[in-house]
């Protein structure tokens, strides 16, 4: 007894001395970032004022601030920032949930019979050939300017690459468990919903993180090719005036979009999979 104090003590002081080097690494980290964007848009803004680059072509973050508050404030040319940016997370967040859903189905069927992948795959790899914007032009011609068409791009974007991850991750699944509930008398529906999707999960989850940002392609180019409202409308609009800072801030608005669902997505994820051991990178090193 004597003995366990002293090394629960030693445990402790490893513990907290591991917590403190992890929160100086991680503090490092942010200001390194802070550092790096600092630098960035100080140089641009230095290079516009001295002439190094035009910003008429290239703007410069004071401009590009400006056009931003100039939105928020008095609105943009088809309406209130917030109803453009609205309306392209609905279109994307409509395409992400069919295209993710329909992905995971299609994978998981494909995956678990190998008649249907064998005759399926042909259509599959045709289909994912044909590049988006043609799709883009297709969909507008057939469902016209309003949301449907940037849905079903939204949706063509997100499908093929949850599929793609869905139809790895079952055939990645260790078959020693799928033949061990088979043996205990486990049906294929069983076996696909206790023992396949468990396993192909981290496979799914790592293509949703992926997956929203082709959403976000998806519907910003369909409004870019012809739309009433959203941020791929100001980007056209923005193009069509030559007004490079309200490019870039349509792509900053873009960016702050993306990396909230990107947030919410992370958070998701560690809900769901809590039992997954600490990753290496987790870990601090």
């Amino acid at each position: 007894m004597t003995g366990t104090a002293p090394h629960e003590a030693e445990m402790r002081q490893l513990e907290t001395r591991a917590q403190e080097s992890m929160r100086r690494r991680k503090m490092l980290v942010h200001t390194l970032q802070v550092a790096v964007l600092v630098v960035t848009l100080g140089g641009w803004e230095l290079a516009g004022r001295l002439g190094w680059i035009d910003p008429f072509f290239f703007s410069t973050p004071s401009l590009i601030a400006a056009q931003i508050w100039q939105w928020l404030t008095e609105g943009t040319s088809q309406g209130p920032l917030w109803v453009q940016v609205l309306v392209t997370l609905e279109e994307t967040s409509l395409g992400f949930l069919i295209g993710a859903v329909g992905g995971v189905v299609a994978g998981i069927a494909l995956g678990r019979n190998k008649l249907l992948a064998d005759v399926f795959s042909i259509y599959i790899k045709i289909a994912n050939s044909i590049p988006r914007v043609v799709l883009g032009s297709v969909f507008i011609i057939a469902l016209g300017l309003g949301m449907a068409s940037k849905v079903a791009l939204a949706v063509v974007m997100v499908f093929f690459v949850v599929f793609a991850n869905a139809f790895q991750g079952v055939r990645e699944a260790d078959r020693n468990l799928i033949a061990n509930a088979h043996i205990l008398g486990a049906t294929n529906r069983d076996v696909t919903l206790t023992v396949v999707l468990p396993a192909a999960m981290s496979w799914i989850l790592a293509s949703l993180h992926v997956s929203f940002g082709f959403a976000l392609v998806g519907a910003v180019v369909g409004e870019f090719l012809g739309s009433k409202q959203g941020i791929g409308l100001l980007i056209s609009t923005a193009q069509g005036a030559f007004n490079a800072a309200g490019v870039f801030a349509a792509m900053i608005v873009l960016a702050v979009v993306a990396l909230g669902a990107e947030f919410i997505l992370t958070q998701v994820e560690n809900k769901l999979l809590k039992w997954r051991p600490p990753q290496f990178s987790d870990a601090g090193h």
